[in-house]
């Protein structure tokens, strides 16, 4: 099964208040910080045409008796892990695939509850319920991609919120709809398949896989094998266990055009990525720099990476490559959001000596500062630039995800 919560953040909201049950709502980021846009909405907000990523203000327009609600990120992981309690008391195999999002395999265990599955999603559905006052929807498969595809295209659009998808009926309910409805379809990727004549799921299934694997090769594959319902990957606790990246972004309070004011947001950034690649005991070989541009209508920036000549986590040699990426490639214009990435990632275990450089001395200049924010908090210990106008470390300090605990 894919377990999915109907409007999380927004049923999360209405739970805590019963007053607010028959009301439009919707969560959204604070407008005096560029971020007031709808992370959220309930059931009614949507049918008064309020949908996620709507600028607060158009949301308004739609819906003018709104109640709006600044998102509490911790509240929102306390419920997730509640839910997540809830499936593993009905099966040991639960995925997290997200915050409001869960693969479990019940192959094992369903005769334990249930003579069929529709039942079982049932039973479910009720305990999330009666525990949390969220609700949740229900896409059962014979594998995750099947089981990903029902939920998000049938069981969210049908009363009750469960749906049982069987393989050889993907073309009765699923081939005829549109590319994009489909998982890890894209806008790009849209317009790439129509051009090849390519406009339902069913146009992806029958094309031979290797016009798909000529074009974007493995992802070509990839596409092919979901429209298919074809997945070998089981439900594994340990899928998230393996860290392939480990990056942190910002969309910024306002347009910073100074190169001072975005070096100082680089270095924040660097600060809380290779404190985190310490936590795991990573390195990294691969810096990238995203940075974007404040013009919507004429979208800037760029995307870049560097390859260092040995692995590292060391804030300052990580900030330093960084800062070159930046001031190669922007181009003078007002940035909104920047974002530092780590990847190529490898165990701390071991690592390179250097005659000439004394990064010992470095490693333990960030040990103490990991220390002492582990100790007495995060921002307990800053680097100057951080206390500038420009710095942002203290005002993350008191959000999760970018939202306000």
């Amino acid at each position: 099964m894919l377990i999915d919560m109907q409007s999380f953040y927004a049923s999360v909201e209405k739970a805590k208040l019963p007053s607010y049950e028959n009301k439009p709502l919707a969560v959204a980021g604070d407008p005096s910080q560029r971020s007031g846009i709808i992370l959220a909405a309930c059931p009614l907000a949507k049918k008064k045409g309020v949908t996620t990523a709507d600028p607060l203000w158009q949301a308004l327009q739609k819906c003018p008796e709104l109640i709006v609600v600044k998102p509490h990120m911790q509240e929102y992981i306390d419920v997730s892990n509640q839910i997540l309690n809830i499936m593993e008391s009905f099966t040991d195999l639960v995925e997290p695939y997200s915050i409001d999002e869960m693969f479990s395999d019940h192959t094992s265990s369903m005769h334990l509850f249930a003579d069929n599955p529709i039942d079982l999603a049932r039973q479910i559905q009720k305990k999330i319920y009666l525990t949390t006052r969220v609700v949740a929807r229900a896409g059962i498969g014979e594998n995750k991609v099947i089981a990903k595809l029902c939920c998000d295209m049938i069981a969210k659009k049908i009363p009750g919120g469960v749906f049982h998808l069987q393989k050889n009926e993907l073309d009765k309910y699923i081939w005829d709809k549109p590319v994009r409805d489909m998982w890890g379809i894209g806008s790009k990727m849209e317009k790439h398949l129509w051009k090849m004549g390519i406009k339902t799921i069913g146009d992806i299934a029958r094309t031979p896989v290797d016009r798909l694997r000529a074009k974007w090769g493995v992802n070509g594959e990839v596409i092919w094998r979901v429209a298919n319902g074809i997945d070998n990957s089981p439900v594994t606790l340990t899928t998230h266990n393996i860290q392939k990246n480990i990056g942190n972004g910002m969309t910024l309070p306002r347009d910073y055009s100074e190169a001072w004011e975005i070096e100082a947001v680089l270095l924040d950034i660097c600060t809380e990525v290779t404190r985190r690649a310490r936590k795991n005991e990573l390195m990294a070989r691969v810096i990238s720099v995203s940075i974007s541009g404040a013009d919507f209508d004429h979208p800037t920036g760029f995307h870049r990476q560097m390859k260092l000549d040995d692995p590292t986590n060391i804030t300052t040699e990580v900030y330093d490559a960084a800062k070159k990426l930046f001031h190669k490639f922007w181009d003078k214009r007002p940035v909104r959001r920047v974002s530092v990435s780590l990847s190529e990632l490898s165990s701390t275990t071991s690592y390179q000596l250097t005659l000439f450089d004394d990064k010992e001395h470095q490693r333990a200049v960030d040990k103490v500062m990991d220390d002492i924010k582990d100790r007495f908090g995060d921002i307990s210990i800053l680097r100057a630039s951080s206390v500038t106008s420009a710095g942002q470390a203290v005002n993350r300090s008191a959000k999760i995800g970018g939202h306000y605990k």
